[in-house]
């Protein structure tokens, strides 16, 4: 029987010692997830773990250490999309980047232990732990830090209200006065209005501007000939 004529005692006493590596190290890290409630918890982490270490291991035995670079590539692509299973949009929120890192963390673990690098997957499995729960105590005071508006990331948009035999003029206009203030325009959309005017809507490509200066540009704006309001909005970055 192939079984038999392939089997050998100490490849599989092998494969044992990397299976129980990572399902030890891969509860360690789920639990954490568990106990914070996080979508990916304890059986995931510790399936992720394991499947990454026997394919490793699987090439290991297969076509030695080459094959097992091979198959760890494709564990790395391929939990990406575990990941992204895990993220969820809502509005301008986005949540579960921290879970899907850490299932990413998971198959590294599961790696190491499926090729033999028991130290490393023990190593990595606390640095894991460290992230996610050292970290939290610094992540809560950074965030009860009072910040300004110049210094966070947002999306910056400039509104102009005006007459639509206008539009496409001052639309060019918009664009220039923008750039000669230093404020390069992603782009420029016009929208037709209700009571027969148009609006110009400037998307910025500055992350984060002072809001002197963008008043001072809008204010600019408003003095054109044909523009009959002017403002600018801000919304956090995507």
């Amino acid at each position: 029987m192939p079984f038999i004529a392939s089997f050998e005692a100490s490849d599989f006493v092998s494969t044992i010692i990397s299976l129980l590596v990572a399902f030890a190290m891969g509860t360690a890290i789920g639990a954490e997830r568990q106990y914070r409630q996080r979508t990916a918890g304890l059986r995931t982490n510790v399936l992720v773990a394991i499947g990454a270490a026997q394919f490793v291991d699987m090439a290991m035995h297969l076509s030695g250490p080459d094959g097992a670079v091979r198959v760890v590539a494709y564990v790395v692509s391929g939990i990406g999309f575990l990941g992204a299973g895990v993220i969820m949009k809502e509005g301008t929120n986005i949540r579960g980047l921290n879970t899907a890192a850490t299932l990413w963390c998971s198959a590294a673990v599961g790696a190491c232990a499926g090729a033999d690098l028991i130290a490393q997957s023990v190593l990595l499995t606390g640095f894991v732990l460290a992230g996610n729960t050292l970290l939290r105590p610094l992540v809560g005071a950074l965030e009860r830090l009072p910040r300004s508006e110049e210094s966070t990331e947002a999306t910056y948009g400039v509104s102009l209200i005006v007459p639509v035999a206008r539009a496409a003029e001052l639309r060019s206009k918009v664009s220039a006065v923008l750039e000669a203030a230093k404020f390069p325009v992603d782009e420029v959309e016009l929208q037709d209005r209700p009571d027969g005017s148009s609006e110009l809507l400037a998307t910025l490509v500055n992350t984060s501007v002072r809001v002197a200066e963008l008043d001072a540009a809008v204010a600019r704006l408003r003095h054109l000939p044909g523009v009959m309001s002017a403002d600018w909005t801000r919304s956090a970055a995507d």
